[in-house]
This record gives structure tokens, sequence and C-alpha cells, in this order.
């Protein structure tokens, strides 16, 4: 596979996580044990909707990802909000996670996966391996 073809992928992959969340997870309301969530950190008075609204700001990142606008302040943004959340819900909500305190470890191959998409450059080469010399 073309190193290309893979930056792409990968990229789809990471909006693809970020719509399942966005979309499914928070403002379909398919797992709710992300309201829970937000409920035990900010509250239960108005967790649906901050979540809805954090479920749409997921969308705007899918949008963005895919517009590829900025790029790398949108995996700036991206890191940052991943990391953020992540220690936020270790530290608070623990028990609510999928993985427990292990979601760090998954939430850390995201960013890392993140982060080389958008940093490592593609070397594309521009020699043919059939070349005569």
């Amino acid at each position: 596979m073309k190193q290309g073809n893979l930056k792409i992928i990968l990229q789809l992959g990471i909006a693809l996580v970020w719509l399942i969340n966005g979309l499914f997870c928070k403002l379909l309301n398919m797992v709710p044990r992300h309201q829970e969530i937000v409920g035990r950190i900010l509250g239960d008075d108005h967790a649906l909707q901050i979540t809805k609204a954090i479920g749409v700001g997921e969308l705007f990142i899918v949008v963005w990802i895919v517009s590829r606008i900025k790029s790398k302040w949108c995996s700036i943004v991206q890191i940052a909000l991943v990391i953020t959340m992540n220690m936020i819900e270790a530290i608070l909500a623990p028990d609510l996670l999928l993985f427990g305190r292990a979601n760090l470890f998954v939430a850390l191959v995201f960013v890392i996966l993140v982060y080389m998409n958008e940093f490592f450059p593609v070397r594309i080469n521009t020699t043919s391996d059939n070349a005569v010399s």
C-alpha cells in the first residue's frame, strides 16, 4: 500500500472515531454511559444538553478533519481534547469508562495515530523500481 493511501485511510479512520462518538454515542444517545460521565463531571441537571453539545462539537471536528483546512491545528486540537478529556474522566469517572483507567492507553494510541498521520511526512518515491540504469 502506498504511503499516501495509508495517510488517507488513517485520516478517514480518525474522522470516523469522532463521527461515531459524536453522532451515535452522544447525539443519538446510543451509549448512555457518555451522558453519565458528563453528569458525573459537570452535574446531572444539564448533562443531556451538554452531552449533545459535545456531540455537535465532535461533528465539527469530523468536518474539520475531512476539509484538511489548517490540518496541523486540527491535529493539535484533537490531541489536546483527547488528552484533557481522558485525564478528567480517568480521575472523576473511571468506573464509567469502557476500559476503566486503561482507557488512557487507548487514548494514547489514538493520539499517537493523530500525531503521526499529521506530522510525519509522506515520502513519495519518484523513481521507478523497474527503471533501467
